[in-house]
């Protein structure tokens, strides 16, 4: 059997290793976000048009979705905030993270549920993801402005930095209704 001819083949199979790990589940976010919530209700936001536009104005970004997947926290019958999931684009691969919201709307946590690049899992500190707490949109909410950088994890901090502002701005829509 001649082993060079496969050679090639293992190569380039051996030239991609998986890098995706899963850190939380959807649940174990929401229970780090809000540990006295009794109850987590799924309560997805269709934006409308007027929505969107709304979204664009408060956090200078494109909506970019107009379904957005929510749960309401409670403590008993009484909501004591709010998870929204999203994924933005690491430099490569997606990044799963789930905002927690105060009912004013201020950020009250931040978690990355999975990482799927090779580099930039540094964004994953907490004192990192604390820089986001207490924010609203879209104050001091941009890479240099209120969130610092990390070096050699730039896209993926740029990157969550605005899906975080986005959110942000989601959850002003969200105490208004």
């Amino acid at each position: 059997m001649n082993v060079l001819r496969y050679l090639p083949v293992l190569a380039a199979a051996s030239a991609a290793p998986a890098f995706a790990v899963q850190y939380l589940s959807v649940e174990q976010a929401q229970k780090l976000m809000f540990p006295d919530a009794t109850a987590f209700r799924e309560q997805n936001l269709a934006l409308s048009s007027s929505q969107m536009r709304e979204v664009e104005k408060l956090s200078g970004l494109p909506a970019r979705s107009v379904a957005w997947r929510v749960f309401g926290a409670y403590r008993g019958d009484t909501a004591i905030g709010f998870v929204v999931l999203d994924d933005v684009i690491g430099k490569f691969e997606l990044i799963s993270y789930a905002v927690g919201l105060n009912t004013d709307a201020s950020i009250r946590q931040v978690e990355i549920l999975a990482y799927r690049e090779s580099h930039g899992g540094e964004i994953r500190n907490p004192a990192w993801r604390r820089q986001f707490v207490g924010k609203r949109a879209p104050a001091g909410l941009s890479i240099g402005e209120g969130i610092a950088n990390i070096s050699g994890a730039t896209l993926s901090c740029t990157h969550l930095t605005d899906g975080v502002r986005r959110i942000a701005a989601i959850g002003q829509l969200l105490v208004k209704k």
